[in-house]
C-alpha cells in the first residue's frame, strides 16, 4: 500500500524502491524543506507553472502543480512567485524565443527576491544545444528536466534545495510509465489521461519523436482504474492523449487495439463524454469508425492532422498516405458519421512545396468541408531531416500560400457551422464568459463552444442548449428546460 499522507513518512529510513514510493517520499522530504522556507519568509510560499504546447504539457503541469501543492507551496498566477516553472514546447522555433523572452523578466525578479526557484521543463529541454545555451547564458534558473522524468519532480526539488548550483536531469529515453502521483485539475468535471507516450513516426518536419521518445502504451487496466478514480471525484468527460492514439496497445504484452480500448472505457458508469487526439490518418481503422459510429459517448469530433493535400509534399514528409488515400478516408468518415466534426493540422511552406501544391492542400479542403483547421507556417527544427532539405521556400511564397489557405479555411468553417442553426444540442458547461459574465459557455459534442445566459451552479453539467446564432466560430444560444 503506497502511503499518500506525507506526515506518516519516515524520510529518515531508507529510500523505497518502488518508484511511486520513492516519490512519495521524495515528497515528504520536499515538504520539510518547505516548511523550513516557510518560517523564514513568515507565509506560504507561493508557485506559478507556465504551460506552452499541447495537451500532453497540460496535463504533465497538472502534474507539477499538485505535487508543488503537496509539499506546501500554493499556486498563483503571476511569475513573482517563489517557484516558477516553464513547461516547454518546441514544436516550433518560436515557441523556443517565447521562454528565452520570458527568462528574461525572470531574472530581474529573481534579483529582487533571492529565494526564487526557477525550473525548466518538457519538450524543448531535451535538445542538448537548448541546455547548452541556458547553462551559459541564463545561470540564475535553478533546474532543468525533460519530458521522461516528469514523475521525479518531488525529488528534483530536493536537489535544487540541497544544491547551490544549476541541477540538471534530461533522458534521452525511458520505458518507465509512473502516473499514480498527486495532480491538480484545471476543471474538476473533465481531465486528461494519458493512453500513451512517444512517437515511432518521425515525420521529416517534426522533433517530437525526439524530445518524446518512442511509442510506450500504458497497461489499459491502469487506464481504466484511473478513469473510473477520475469519475468518483466528479469528472464527466475524459480526453484521451497520445501523441498517435490510433497506434495505441502495439507494445503491449497483450496487444489491444485502440478501439477496443474505448469499448472498454465506455464500460464505465458515470463517465458521460470521451475524446481523443491525435489521430494518425495512417492509422485509423475500419474498427475505430465502428465504435466511433455506434457509442453513446465518444464526441462526435475527430482531429485528423493533413499537413498537406499534395502527395508529393506528403511524401516528402514522410506521411505515408497519399491524398487520395486520405480523401477516401475522410468521406468513409462522413458517410458512416454524418453528424462528425472534422478538424485538421495544416503545415504551409514545407521545403519545396509550390503555390500548386498549396492549390492540391486548398482542394482537400473544399472536399473534406473541415469544422475547423489549424494552419502553420513551416518552422525549422535542428534535428529532423526537413531541416537539411534543400529548397526552402521564399518567405513571400509560403505568404502567399498561408493567406490564400486560410481563407478558404475560415470560408469553409464558417459554412459547416451554420448548419447547426436552430438546433437543440448537448453542451457540456465549462466556465464563466470572459467577455460577458452573465453568460456561460458550453462545448458541444462536436467542439463547438456556445455561449448563453446562465450561472456558475450550471458549471459541469450537461445541458441542452438552442443554438439561437451562428457568429462564424462559435454560438449563441439559450438553454431549453
Amino acid at each position: 500500500m503506497i502511503r499518500t499522507d506525507l506526515g506518516t513518512i519516515d524520510v529518515n529510513a531508507p529510500v523505497p524502491a518502488d518508484e511511486t514510493e520513492r516519490q512519495y517520499y521524495f515528497m515528504a522530504k520536499a515538504r520539510a524543506y518547505v516548511n523550513e522556507l516557510k518560517e523564514e519568509l513568515g507565509r506560504t510560499p507561493t508557485c506559478a507553472v507556465t504551460t506552452f504546447g499541447c495537451q500532453m504539457n497540460a496535463k504533465d503541469s497538472e502534474k507539477l502543480v499538485g505535487i508543488l501543492e503537496k509539499i506546501g507551496y500554493q499556486l498563483i498566477e503571476t511569475e513573482d512567485a517563489d517557484f516558477v516553472i516553464y513547461n516547454t514546447c518546441t514544436v516550433r522555433e518560436n515557441a523556443n524565443q517565447r521562454v528565452y523572452g520570458r527568462l528574461g523578466v525572470l531574472n530581474g525578479n529573481k534579483r529582487k527576491n533571492p529565494h526564487m526557484k526557477i525550473a525548466l521543463c518538457g519538450c524543448m529541454m531535451q535538445e542538448p544545444e537548448v541546455v547548452e545555451k541556458i547553462k551559459t547564458s541564463y545561470r540564475f534558473v535553478d533546474l532543468i528536466f525533460g519530458t521522461h522524468n516528469i514523475f521525479k519532480f518531488a525529488e528534483l526539488v530536493c536537489s535544487v534545495f540541497e544544491n547551490q548550483s544549476m541541477v540538471i536531469d534530461i533522458w534521452k529515453d525511458t520505458d518507465k510509465i509512473v502516473e499514480d502521483l498527486p495532480a491538480e485539475r484545471k476543471y474538476s468535471f473533465k481531465s486528461g489521461v494519458n493512453i500513451m507516450f512517444g512517437c515511432n513516426n518521425f515525420c521529416s518536419y517534426c522533433i517530437v519523436p525526439y524530445v518524446r521518445g518512442r511509442e510506450r502504451s500504458r497497461n489499459p487496466k491502469d487506464i481504466i482504474r484511473e478513469i473510473e478514480a477520475l469519475v468518483a471525484d466528479g469528472v464527466v468527460e475524459v480526453m484521451l492523449l497520445g501523441q498517435n492514439v490510433n497506434s495505441y496497445g502495439k507494445n503491449l504484452e497483450e496487444p489491444m487495439s485502440f478501439a477496443e480500448l474505448l469499448k472498454e472505457v465506455e464500460k464505465i458508469e458515470g463517465l458521460e463524454r470521451i475524446r481523443f487526439m491525435t489521430s494518425h490518418p495512417k492509422d485509423l481503422s475500419d474498427e475505430l469508425i465502428e465504435v466511433m459510429k455506434n457509442s453513446k459517448k465518444i464526441c462526435r469530433h475527430l482531429h485528423l492532422p493533413l499537413q498537406s493535400g499534395s502527395t508529393r509534399i506528403l511524401t516528402a514528409m514522410n506521411r505515408r498516405y497519399t491524398k487520395e488515400q486520405y480523401l477516401a478516408l475522410a468521406e468513409k468518415i462522413r458517410k458512416e458519421i454524418p453528424d462528425i466534426s472534422i478538424t485538421t493540422d495544416i503545415i504551409v511552406g514545407f521545403p519545396g512545396e509550390t503555390l500548386e501544391d498549396v492549390e492540391e492542400t486548398i482542394d482537400v479542403v473544399k472536399k473534406v468541408q473541415y469544422d475547423n483547421a489549424f494552419t502553420f507556417i513551416y518552422s525549422k527544427r535542428t534535428g529532423t531531416p526537413a531541416a537539411a532539405m534543400e529548397n526552402q521556400v521564399p518567405e513571400e511564397v509560403v505568404k502567399e500560400g498561408f493567406d490564400k489557405l486560410l481563407a478558404v479555411v475560415q470560408e469553409t468553417a464558417r459554412d459547416r457551422a451554420a448548419r447547426l442553426q436552430g438546433q437543440t444540442l448537448e453542451a457540456l458547461v465549462e466556465e464563466r464568459n470572459e467577455q460577458d459574465d452573465t453568460l456561460m459557455t458550453g462545448r458541444l459534442s462536436n467542439n463547438i463552444l456556445v455561449h448563453f445566459k446562465g450561472d456558475e451552479s450550471l458549471l459541469g453539467k450537461i445541458v441542452k442548449v438552442h443554438l439561437d446564432e451562428c457568429h462564424g466560430f462559435y454560438y449563441t444560444g439559450s438553454i431549453v428546460e
